[in-house]
C-alpha cells in the first residue's frame, strides 16, 4: 500500500509539472519528463503511472487554448508528444489521442511537408466499430483515414506502403451506408488507388481506372482535372503491354471527344498523336517519342530485366504487331531494322509476344523467318465489340444528360 501510495504521489507530482509545463509552453521540461533517463524522467514510475501520465498530458495538451499548434514547432515538444502517444491506455477521455494525431498530421503535411512523418502519425490513429466506443468512426471516416494515409505515402514514392493503405480504404470504401453524400471522398479513393496501379506499373488497370475517372460529372471534378484524367489514362494505355486488353483501353481513349483537347496541355501535347498511331496499328519511330517520354514520371521511365525502358518495350511491342499488318513473313534482320534492334532481340521478344498471345505467328529459327498468322483473336473480336458499345452507350448517356 506504501509503495502504491507513493507512486500515486508521483505521479500527481508529475502531472502538476506537465500542467504547469504546458501552461507555460516550456517545452524542455517535458522533454525531460518523458525521457528515457534523468532525476525527473517518468521511468521512475510504474507502466501503470507512466500511462496515467501520458494520459493526462495529451487531454491537457488537447484542451489548453495556446498550448498547440505552436508546441509542433517545437523539437522537444514532439519528442514528448510522440512518446506520450505510443504509451497510453486502452482508453483516453474523449479520445483525445486521436485529436492530436489529427493536429499532428495537419501541422506535417501543411507546415513541415513531412508526408512520411504524416502518415504514420495518422496510422496510429484508433478506429473502432463499436459506436459506443469514444473511438468510433463510420466507414466514410475510416476511408478517409486510409486515402489520407496513402496520399501521403505517394507524395513519398513510397508505393508499397500507399499501396497497402489505399488496400484498406477499398475494404470499407463499399461499406459506406450513404455514397452519395460521399461522392468527393469516393473520387479521391478511385484517384488513389489508379495512382497507385500507375506507381506500382500496372499500367492496363491504371488505364482504365483514369479513363473511368475522367468521365466523372463536371460538377464533381473540375473540367481541367477530368482532361488531366484523361491524359494520364493516355499515357497508362501506350505503355501497358501489347494485347487485346490494351488495345480496348486504346480504342475507349481514341473515341473520346476531348482526346484532341490535350495537344494544348504542355505535359500532355504529343499524347493523342502517339496513341492514335498506336490504335491504328501505324508503326512509331523513335523520333516521335521524344517529347512523350520526357513528360514521363520516374517510375515510367525505368529499365526493365530485358534491358529495355518501359517506353522501348511498349512500342517495340506496338510495332511488331503494326508489322504484322503489313508483312505476311519477315527476316528477323529486317525486322530488327524496323524496330530499332539487333535480330537477335527482335527475335526473343517475337517469341515472348506468341508465347502469351499477344501475337500470332510462328517463327522458323533455322532460316531466322518470322511469319504472320491472319486469323483474328476471338478475344480481340469481342473486346472491339465491347469497345464500340461502350462509347455508343457513353454518347447516349451525355446525350440524355444534356
Amino acid at each position: 500500500n506504501s509503495e502504491r501510495n507513493c507512486g500515486e504521489l508521483g505521479v500527481f507530482a508529475m502531472e502538476q509539472k506537465v500542467d504547469l509545463a504546458i501552461q507555460r509552453s516550456d517545452y524542455v521540461t517535458l522533454a525531460s519528463v518523458f525521457s528515457p533517463y534523468g532525476a525527473n524522467s517518468w521511468q521512475n514510475l510504474g507502466q501503470g503511472e507512466q500511462r496515467t501520465l501520458a494520459a493526462a498530458f495529451v487531454k491537457k495538451a488537447v484542451a489548453s487554448p495556446s498550448f498547440l499548434p505552436k508546441a509542433f514547432g517545437s523539437e522537444e515538444a514532439m519528442q514528448a508528444m510522440s512518446v506520450a502517444l505510443g504509451h497510453l491506455p486502452p482508453t483516453v477521455e474523449g479520445a483525445a489521442d486521436n485529436k492530436l494525431r489529427q493536429m499532428m498530421f495537419e501541422y506535417k503535411v501543411n507546415d513541415e511537408e513531412d508526408y512520411r512523418g504524416a502518415a504514420g502519425v495518422l496510422a496510429g490513429l484508433r478506429m473502432d466499430d463499436d459506436s459506443r466506443s469514444v473511438y468510433y468512426m463510420t466507414p466514410a471516416d475510416k476511408c478517409d483515414v486510409y486515402v489520407k494515409i496513402a496520399e501521403c505515402y505517394l507524395e513519398e514514392d513510397e508505393t508499397v506502403e500507399a499501396d497497402g493503405a489505399v488496400t484498406k480504404a477499398g475494404t470499407v470504401v463499399e461499406s459506406i451506408s450513404n455514397p452519395d453524400q460521399h461522392t468527393v471522398l469516393i473520387l479521391r479513393y478511385k484517384s488513389t488507388y489508379a495512382r497507385v496501379l500507375d506507381a506500382n506499373r500496372k499500367f492496363l488497370q491504371a488505364a482504365s481506372r483514369y479513363h473511368d475517372l475522367s468521365q466523372a460529372h463536371a460538377d464533381m471534378i473540375e473540367s481541367d482535372e477530368l482532361l488531366n484524367m484523361l491524359g494520364r489514362a493516355a499515357t497508362c494505355a501506350i505503355l501497358a503491354p501489347s494485347g487485346p486488353q490494351r488495345q480496348r483501353i486504346l480504342g475507349l481513349v481514341f473515341k473520346d471527344e476531348r482526346l484532341s483537347q490535350l495537344d494544348a496541355m504542355p505535359e500532355f501535347e504529343t499524347h493523342s498523336a502517339v496513341l492514335t498511331k498506336m490504335y491504328m496499328n501505324q508503326v512509331l519511330r523513335k523520333e516521335e517519342l521524344t517529347k512523350f517520354e520526357n513528360s514521363l514520371a520516374p517510375h515510367q521511365k525505368a529499365v526493365m530485366g530485358d534491358g529495355l525502358t518501359i517506353v522501348e518495350r511498349a512500342v517495340i511491342e506496338h510495332n511488331m504487331v503494326s508489322v504484322s499488318k503489313l508483312y505476311t513473313s519477315i527476316y528477323f534482320s529486317e525486322l530488327g531494322g524496323i524496330l530499332g534492334v539487333e535480330a537477335e532481340k527482335a527475335e526473343k521478344i517475337a517469341a515472348k509476344m506468341i508465347m502469351d498471345g499477344s501475337l500470332l505467328g510462328s517463327m522458323d529459327q533455322v532460316d531466322g523467318l518470322l511469319s504472320f498468322e491472319e486469323k483474328e483473336s476471338a478475344l480481340l473480336s469481342w473486346d472491339e465489340a465491347i469497345t464500340s458499345f461502350c462509347v455508343q452507350l457513353n454518347r447516349v448517356t451525355d446525350a440524355v444528360r444534356g
